[in-house]
């Protein structure tokens, strides 16, 4: 699996991101027709080689100063609306901008609706959402994976009105996602903000686990920042390679207790409209379509709505088909796909002679050896209607009188 390791060495902005990929082989042009799909007046990209503190790299240059603002929706329909984007660039766009406006609506307590965009409403938040996720998208990343977030020095605002740092946004966003955060070091000080609302929006949405992976490395790309501290280089690497085969972490024991499966996608969203019968016929579409497992969970939502969690576990190659059922048979208009790893633990199924007749049994298995059982629902049924002594009493009767085929033959 194409991965990419997000390592935050002096900060985070979407222009340090972008740099990085320029750095690490994406093409200026891509990024230039990337951003041309929004139809984006007066934009200039370019890219420069700089160093910082004896650190090569590539600093993105996104001269928006002909460019129009745009409020939070005109991002929005910008985005939805680029035709020539492809929709998982378009999803995934989306999802960093609503992670962006969502904080912002927390920070000034309105609707993101309502929210009056500053700094995040020039057109250069546009160009670094979309050229990030693009830029991952061209170069066949399929999994990203993050260190810490560097956010620098807290301190409170450097003039009359203006943010302390870290900005209030950038908080409400590594917050929301539950991201950890590097500690401070007595070399920030002074430096003033490392991370952006816009770099931890990217890497939040767009990172599956933060930890650095075990991979087989292909090439590194460096990013380069706006500022040049004396103590400490203003850079983001960006690793790209593949993840390892089948091993991926320490402590996974060798050989292994349980199976390691990663080729497997976790697919969600949030409905607030969907009755009870749409969930249902949405569950068994799912699995007639290979979903693993699906689950419905309780959420809150925007406006104190109640709603629920969508949720289904797949295959790698089954992500377009699941997507589709999300999108056909529930109202939501978009599904968060996302790839995960999990043990799986080895099993079969035999048949034993009970005093109610044959029964089949599942057994799961550790490191060669049988740990538990469990007799097949739809048999216990069956027995107990033949019998009549209730769906408990046969299990009862059974648990007493057979160890379930824990014998490992």
């Amino acid at each position: 699996m194409k991965t990419a390791y997000i390592q935050s060495v002096g900060g985070a902005s979407g222009d340090m991101l972008l740099g990085a990929l320029l750095d690490a082989g994406l093409p200026l042009d891509a990024v230039r027709d990337a951003i041309g799909a929004l139809g984006i007046p007066g934009v200039e990209i370019s890219a420069a080689g700089e160093n910082r503190n004896e650190v090569r790299g590539t600093r993105a240059l996104v001269d928006v100063s002909a460019a129009p603002r745009y409020s939070p929706q005109q991002m929005l329909d910008s985005v939805a609306n680029a035709a020539a984007l492809s929709e998982r660039i378009r999803e995934r766009a989306t999802a960093v901008l609503n992670a962006l406006f969502a904080a912002e609506a927390r920070v000034h307590g309105s609707d993101p609706d309502e929210i009056h965009l500053h700094e995040l409403g020039s057109a250069d938040t546009l160009v670094d959402v979309v050229g990030v996720v693009h830029g991952l998208e061209e170069l066949g990343i399929q999994r990203v994976y993050a260190s810490p977030l560097v956010l620098g020095e807290a301190t409170g605002p450097r003039r009359p009105g203006g943010y302390s740092n870290p900005a209030p946004a950038t908080l409400e966003i590594i917050a929301a996602a539950g991201a950890p955060v590097a500690p401070e070091r007595p070399f920030h000080a002074n430096v003033g903000e490392l991370t952006t609302p816009t770099g931890a929006a990217l890497i939040t949405t767009l990172a599956s686990e933060f930890r650095q992976p075990a991979m087989t490395l292909d090439r590194i790309g460096v990013g380069i920042g706006g500022k040049n501290p004396p103590a400490f280089p203003n850079v983001l690497r960006l690793w790209l390679g593949e993840t390892a085969p089948v091993i991926a972490s320490e402590a996974r024991q060798s050989p292994p207790v349980a199976r390691w499966q990663d080729n497997v996608i976790l697919l969600e969203t949030n409905l607030d409209d969907a009755t009870g019968e749409q969930l249902g016929f949405a569950m068994e579409r799912l699995f007639e379509a290979g979903a693993l497992d699906v689950w419905h969970t309780p959420i809150q939502m925007k406006k104190n709505r109640p709603g629920v969690l969508l949720s289904a576990l797949g295959p790698g190659a089954l992500e377009s088909k699941l997507a589709e059922v999300f999108l056909r048979d529930t109202p939501t208009l978009g599904v968060r796909v996302r790839p995960v790893g999990r043990y799986v633990a080895e099993r079969d199924v035999v048949t034993l002679e009970t005093e109610y007749g044959p029964m089949r049994v599942k057994r799961k298995w550790l490191g060669g050896e049988v740990v538990s059982a469990a007799p097949e629902y739809e048999d216990v049924a069956a027995a107990a209607r033949a019998s009549g002594i209730g769906f408990q009493g046969v299990a009862r009767n059974i648990d007493q009188s057979t160890s379930w085929g824990l014998s490992s033959n």
